[in-house]
């Protein structure tokens, strides 16, 4: 007589079913709300980028080792955007998520950072991998933004900006 197979090994079989969390991983990154102010009218306007599934987000990446989180926004802003002058204020706060890659779980850190675009702010060299690059007035910025909890933290800038009087 033979025995059925254990549901683990079936499982695998079933259309759309995925297979099971092998690992988990911490990983963190950090990135900017990057703010100018429109050369005639003053108008706030905050930098976003469209990624490759055309989510209009902020420029962040990867801390590297022996790296803070605020360079790393500063250095990750200079590489997605080809912004050469900036100043790298406070930080606005952390998403946390988690998200799937195959077969391992990952739980992402982002560190957000205030950040004022210097020199000539029209001068954007966006990476090619970015679908698009744009200066938003702040309103339509907090409309465009793909994720909530990013578009809270442009609030919170916003909020720093305007008690600033930058």
């Amino acid at each position: 007589m033979k025995r059925p197979k254990p549901m683990q090994h079936i499982r695998r079989f079933i259309p759309g079913h995925r297979p099971s969390i092998q690992e988990v991983v911490h990983e963190t990154t950090a990135g900017g709300v990057i703010f100018r102010r429109d050369a005639g009218t003053k108008k706030l306007e905050i930098l976003l980028i469209q990624d490759a599934k055309d989510r209009w987000t902020i420029p962040k990446g990867h801390v590297e080792p022996n790296e803070e989180p605020k360079q790393t926004a500063e250095r990750e802003i200079q590489e997605e955007t080809g912004l050469k002058e900036m100043k790298v204020f406070n930080w606005l706060g952390k998403v946390s998520f988690r998200y799937r890659r195959g077969q391992t779980l990952v739980l992402m850190t982002m560190h957000i950072y205030l950040v004022q675009a210097l020199g000539d702010t029209n001068d954007l060299n966006p990476e090619d991998w970015l679908n698009d690059i744009k200066w938003f007035p702040a309103g339509v910025a907090i409309d465009k933004i793909a994720y909530d909890d990013i578009g809270k933290l442009i609030l919170v800038g916003m909020k720093k900006i305007r008690d600033a009087g930058l």
